[in-house]
């Protein structure tokens, strides 16, 4: 089915802009979730329960506002493609290395992780000020939320 069967309250360019910015959002919060488990999984050394539950919190904020950012892009009458082949092609967000992580390294990669997706999504915050303004609410309460965890990881750098 390739049109939409969900009449947009936006016009064809707003509905193009936000719908875009709904989508890299969608891939980068589905590869933030993925990227937090690794780590979640493999990370060792001193402070590993704190930092193993921290890492299954951040999944759980990606996951929930995984869903949202969805449910607004078919609001819009946008079909969501949260697939794995469109995640690997679309992310943004920097690698997360493979095997055993400590701490300190496992902290460093989560505190570059957000800060990359921090500043992707308020430009998309900047692009939707035009088009969608309940999209663009949307995406300020993630950055919210992810700019205060973002907070919380580099203070155990500190």
């Amino acid at each position: 089915m390739g049109k939409s069967p969900i009449k947009s309250p936006l016009s064809e360019a707003d509905k193009e802009i936000t719908g875009n910015a709904l989508q890299a959002t969608l891939v980068d919060l589905v590869d933030l979730s993925l990227i937090a488990k690794q780590a979640h999984w493999n990370v060792v050394g001193a402070n590993f329960r704190s930092v193993h539950l921290q890492l299954d919190e951040l999944v759980d904020t990606a996951r929930q506002y995984t869903d949202e950012v969805a449910e607004r892009a078919n609001a819009i009458g946008v079909s969501p493609n949260g697939q794995a082949k469109a995640v690997v092609e679309s992310s943004g967000l920097p690698d997360y290395p493979d095997n055993w992580q400590s701490v300190e390294s496992t902290v460093g990669a989560i505190v570059d992780i957000l800060a990359a997706l921090i500043e992707r999504l308020r430009k998309r915050i900047d692009e939707t000020d035009k088009s969608d303004l309940v999209t663009q609410d949307l995406l300020i309460a993630i950055t919210q939320e992810l700019e205060k965890a973002h907070w919380m990881w580099q203070a155990q750098q500190a």
